[in-house]
């Protein structure tokens, strides 16, 4: 029986170390990252990892159109809001969320789901809170680095996500 436990005991700290060694090294290709905005009645703190571009073509290539995206790298990417909020004409309440999109070349659609915590390719349907609806626009030049930037608005906030030539803006405001 002793020969048991310790052989189990091998057996999980080789399995934690792999999986430490693996977290590691999807991080070092896309770097975690968070943006955060705040003014007196809104806040905003967007985790996500950030994938490179590295030649290859994005949105319809190595992100399909109309597939759910994790809108990021590795782990889901989560968005934080406070207070209730409007999202693109529709109330969120506030609380904590992963960011889901379905990309389109001319709309995308942005999902906030319930479920925190999990990894990017984990994504389940009947989890979603809330889905819009917002324009999809083309940049001058390419992006490398996936990044989602917050920009103050006179009524709240814009959200982008931007990558490659895309620019997606989502807007946001307090309820």
């Amino acid at each position: 029986m002793k020969k048991l436990f310790i052989l189990l005991g091998i057996i999980i700290l080789v399995l934690g170390v792999a999986f430490w060694g693996f977290k590691t090294w999807t991080k070092s290709h896309s770097p975690q990252t968070t943006t955060t905005f705040k003014t007196d009645d809104l806040e905003i703190k967007v985790s996500y990892s950030q994938p490179q571009k590295k030649g290859r073509e994005i949105f319809g290539g190595l992100v399909p159109y109309g597939k759910v995206w994790r809108t990021g790298a590795n782990e889901a990417t989560t968005i934080t809001f406070e207070p209730d909020v409007v999202v693109a004409g529709k109330p969120l309440a506030s609380g904590n969320y992963t960011l889901w999109t379905i990309p389109d070349p001319n709309q995308w659609t942005i999902i906030f789901n319930k479920e925190t915590g999990q990894w990017g390719t984990n994504y389940d349907e009947k989890q979603d809170i809330l889905r819009v609806s917002v324009p999809a626009a083309t940049l001058p030049s390419a992006t490398e680095n996936f990044t989602i930037t917050i920009k103050p608005q006179s009524t709240g906030a814009d959200i982008h996500l931007i990558w490659d030539r895309t620019d997606i803006v989502v807007p946001i405001k307090p309820q």
